[in-house]
């Protein structure tokens, strides 16, 4: 061991790396120690916060340095670096709003505190790399503090990336660009979010707050740790990659849980542009205002692997950045950016010992997608909206572009978090939320929709609230098992609205009509379906190929006429041919797949790691794990977004349920139990790369090592950084 550190020593005194930084490293790594437990989950400790910062990245990187490095260059504008030019309008859309510059600038005014743990968060990196000359990275040579500014709030790819690259790139090409599938309406994104529940004390057989913690992502999304420093720092849960605080997760005495609300905090202005005296100018009221120019240029790696550039003189008006063309008007988005008192709420929500204190930190309103589920050791629980809300005139559809000519469009400060929709210990014992409105957070407690402005909700229901809602309500006494069965309940409310058309509508066909006779067999299977899925589920991958089908050919239409799908499918719009035609579809595409059309669904819905590269593969000749839930778009609360991959038949899940827990905030501590998606490295010769696929399958928990006493007995290994 001397020997090594030795080595490792005359390892980072080398010209490029200064020598204060290889004695800071020194000191710091000596203050760390990191045990990993018999799931590889690292449990970090260090003398001060920040040297927990150092010992939770440099443990990140150890185990997914890929996905750490990607989210920072992805953050700053630079994918197209090392992905090549077809990433150029996904860098020139974050660099519309990160600008290095801009970000040195605020970190230079930024708290000591936080410069200390970003300087931590940066030395974990440069030492990662340092201390492993085999990993080359990509991209990024050298981390530097105000880095950990480009990417501070943890989302899921955050306000940004609402905006939409095609018709960006068409506005700064002057070209025609094809939309996706999924802008059209025609293929169904998993949706971006996640489930939440709190229970009150007298809800739970322990006389404890229960909370449940069901992110749902990209599968590897986050990693997962505990993190601990002699500053009180004492928090366990899942770190968006290569960042520094735990963003879903809970410590002795708070748990919180994100999920992405409607909340509509991203406004778009329809600008009025002529050009006056060789400048853009745009009309604000009865004055012509200068549109700001900038020019950016984005760096791209070439075909022949020679680095080249394009540059792009992009323009702002007072509202934020062009970012499209729209019916003769240039298009500007307004959107929350506070990169340093985000990274603030971020960490310090982690530190929170009681609800006041969560409000406290949350006062700071640098949260703007997220709503928060709570619960404490107190008994305390809530429902939290997004803190971010712009005051607007309610005259106006914010949904939509508005007249940015119209002074009265103009934002007018912020709300007050007394203003918002949000529900705090609730009589009825519960808050939850699924991606939904607000207004059923607490069942009868919920906040009165008329009570609050239109734009604190867009994204109005979905076929989890309804099925979330009757699983909480009534006096049910929960425990941690309890409350996991409820968070895996297979009922598809998005198919118990559905199907019933597709049966009545087969029921009514004359009985000498031919494709009575041909359907019959599967509208029998769908007609004694109880609408929940499962592994043996035949009706499950009826409907599910039945709603891929009728998503084709009605889901443009639906988008168009703003309807939700699942209640323009269940609607009077969609004629009972064209039900029956899809189903007609669904069973010769199951019968030309998979030889017939009574295929289990969990000989479809398939769990695949084959690779840790961000960019899965799949291949059906290879070993896979069978799934029974399905996709959140039809109401599965255990959300499992599964797609057939490019030379497959079955379906290979990619997004959705990803690191869960369910969590008991006891008298003596918290006691937790926890699942994630395949295992914790991304390296497939690690023990750890798949470990967990079988638990992800059965819902079977482990337990969360919270405490010393709790890890005992449970340890791989301890060590220092570097050694």
């Amino acid at each position: 061991m001397i020997l090594r550190t030795l080595l490792l020593t005359a390892l980072l005194v080398t010209p490029a790396l200064a020598a204060p930084d290889s004695a800071r490293w020194a000191k710091q790594k000596s203050a760390v120690t990191i045990t990993r437990d018999d799931f590889g989950i690292p449990h970090i400790k260090g003398k001060t916060d920040a040297d927990a910062v150092f010992g939770m990245i440099y443990a990140q990187a150890e185990d997914d340095w890929g996905r750490v490095e990607t989210n920072f260059i992805n953050a700053q504008g630079r994918l197209a670096e090392t992905e090549g030019e077809a990433a150029i309008w996904r860098d020139l859309r974050m660099k519309l709003f990160i600008d290095p510059a801009e970000l040195k600038a605020q970190y230079a005014a930024a708290p000591g505190w936080l410069k200390s743990l970003s300087t931590a968060w940066a030395d974990a990196l440069n030492y990662y790399l340092a201390s492993h000359p085999a990993v080359k990275p990509r991209v990024i040579t050298l981390f530097e503090p105000w880095m950990a500014l480009s990417f501070s709030e943890g989302s899921i790819g955050g306000d940004i990336e609402s905006i939409n690259l095609a018709r960006l790139e068409s506005f700064y090409t002057g070209e025609a660009v094809k939309l996706s599938a999924i802008d059209l309406g025609s293929e169904l994104a998993e949706p971006l979010g996640s489930n939440g529940f709190a229970l009150a004390p007298g809800r739970s057989t322990s006389g404890d707050a229960l909370l449940l913690i069901n992110p749902h992502t990209s599968f590897y999304f986050r990693s997962e740790a505990k993190v601990e420093s002699g500053q009180g720092l004492d928090a366990y849960g899942a770190s968006t990659w290569g960042q520094f605080f735990v963003y879903q997760g809970f410590n002795r005495n708070t748990g919180w849980m994100h999920t992405s609300s409607g909340v509509d905090n991203i406004d778009e202005f329809a600008l009025t542009v002529e050009r006056r005296g060789g400048k853009y100018h745009y009309l604000h009221g009865t004055t012509w205002r200068p549109l700001a120019e900038k020019r950016i240029s984005v760096p791209f790696k070439a075909a022949d692997g020679k680095m080249s550039s394009r540059s792009f003189t992009t323009w702002r008006s007072h509202h934020g950045p062009v970012i499209r063309a729209d019916n003769g008007k240039w298009i500007a988005v307004a959107l929350m950016h506070r990169p340093v008192a985000a990274l603030e709420q971020s960490f310090l929500r982690t530190k929170t010992t009681d609800l006041a204190s969560y409000l406290k930190v949350a006062s700071r309103r640098a949260n703007s997608s997220n709503a928060t589920l709570f619960a404490s050791s107190k008994g305390e629980i809530a429902y939290l909206h997004p803190q971010f809300v712009p005051v607007r005139d309610t005259r106006f559809d914010w949904r939509k572009p508005v007249d940015g000519s119209d002074p009265a469009t103009d934002w007018q400060g912020e709300h007050s978090l007394d203003q918002l929709p949000s529900v705090m210990n609730p009589g009825s014992g519960f808050a939850f939320n699924v991606n939904n409105w607000p207004w059923t957070a607490a069942g009868p407690d919920s906040p009165k929709q008329a009570a609050f402005a239109r734009y604190m909700d867009s994204a109005g229901e979905n076929p989890r609230g309804p099925n979330a809602l009757r699983l909480l309500s009534g006096d049910k006494k929960f425990d941690l098992t309890s409350l996991l069965t409820a968070a895996y309940d297979p009922y598809l409310q998005g198919f118990a609205d559905t199907i019933p058309g597709v049966v009545k509508a087969w029921e009514a066909l004359p009985a000498a009509d031919a494709q009575k006779a041909r359907l019959a067999a599967p509208v029998a299977a769908l007609k004694a379906w109880d609408f929940r899925s499962g592994e043996a589920s035949v009706p499950t991958s009826l409907a599910m190929f039945w709603g891929d089908e009728m998503v084709k050919r009605f889901g443009p239409i639906a988008k168009l006429d703003e309807e939700a799908i699942v209640a323009y499918l269940a609607g009077a719009k969609v004629q009972d041919a064209d039900r029956l035609a899809a189903l007609d579809a669904a069973v010769a595409k199951l019968a030309g797949d998979f030889g017939s059309w009574d295929v289990p669904w969990g000989d479809i819905n398939r769990f695949q790691r084959l690779t840790g590269n961000i960019t899965a593969s799949y291949d059906d000749k290879l070993p896979s794990t069978p799934i029974g839930f399905a996709s959140g778009n039809w109401g599965s609360l255990a959300s499992f977004g599964a797609r057939p991959d490019v030379g497959t038949k079955r379906w290979y899940g990619s997004y959705g349920n990803s690191f869960v827990a369910v969590v008991r905030f006891g008298k003596d501590g918290p006691e937790a139990r926890a699942v994630h998606a395949g295992g914790l490295n991304a390296n497939p010769a690690s023990p750890h790369f798949r470990d967990q696929a079988e638990r992800y399958r059965a819902h079977d928990f482990r337990s969360v090592y919270f405490t010393n006493a709790q890890l005992q007995g449970h340890v791989e290994k301890t060590y220092r950084p570097g050694e």
